[in-house]
């Protein structure tokens, strides 16, 4: 199979992530997960108490991604493996402000094009057909109800063992959906070629077998 960039892209709790890996795994191609370096950024933040200057965070941020056989894509910021922090409340609460700061997209924009430069790349987020990779072999736009993506973020928290309420989770969830799809700078929205993927009532493995036979029809 020819190498291809594969953009999954779409509202939070959509499954992006998930799919993303197991995509990634069962094409042999390397999974990026952009929405962990803006919740590294985001992490760096709130440990600082919620600076203004962004452009001064962003200068002092050295960030990277690694990838270890058991455990996975891991986030390396400032030397430090961050990974295990990253789906805190307090950062889930932030990112959409965070990411949204000019200094800050621009830097993991840039990051996010020098890791698909040489292809063979599964990367999720909500500018990634739009903004990352206009170019992209294949682009998927995932969505699901509000109600099914709070359900998913619950479940997700109880097995990381965060406390959260289901209700309070869909409120957040429909904040996040309007703050990211009105943000000043690359909004959530679909790329005019991107394939819609709705995974409302639908399993992973179901989910993961519509887009592969998208990838197959194209590779």
């Amino acid at each position: 199979m020819k190498l291809l960039n594969i953009a999954l892209d779409g509202p939070a709790a959509a499954g992006k992530s998930t799919i993303a890996k197991l995509l990634a795994a069962k094409l042999s191609m390397i999974y990026v997960d952009t929405g962990a370096m803006y919740r590294a950024i985001t992490y760096k933040y709130l440990q600082q108490n919620k600076p203004e200057d962004y452009d001064q965070l962003i200068e002092t941020t050295e960030l990277s991604l690694t990838y270890d056989k058991d455990k996975g894509q891991r986030v390396i910021l400032d030397n430090q493996d961050v990974t295990d922090y990253l789906r805190e409340n307090d950062v889930t609460n932030h990112v959409s402000y965070v990411a949204s700061k000019e200094a800050v997209r621009t830097f993991s924009v840039n990051k996010q094009q020098e890791l698909a430069a040489k292809k063979g790349i599964v990367m999720d987020g909500r500018d990634i057909g739009t903004v990352v990779l206009p170019d992209a072999d294949l682009k998927v736009y995932m969505i699901a109800s509000v109600e099914e993506r709070a359900v998913r973020r619950q479940k997700d928290n109880e097995e990381r063992g965060i406390v959260s309420n289901v209700e309070q989770l869909k409120q957040e969830i429909a904040d996040r959906d309007q703050y990211d799809m009105n943000r000043d700078i690359s909004p959530l929205k679909k790329a005019d070629d991107a394939i819609t993927v709705d995974t409302t009532g639908k399993s992973i493995e179901i989910v993961t077998q519509e887009i592969l036979a998208l990838v197959h029809k194209i590779s």
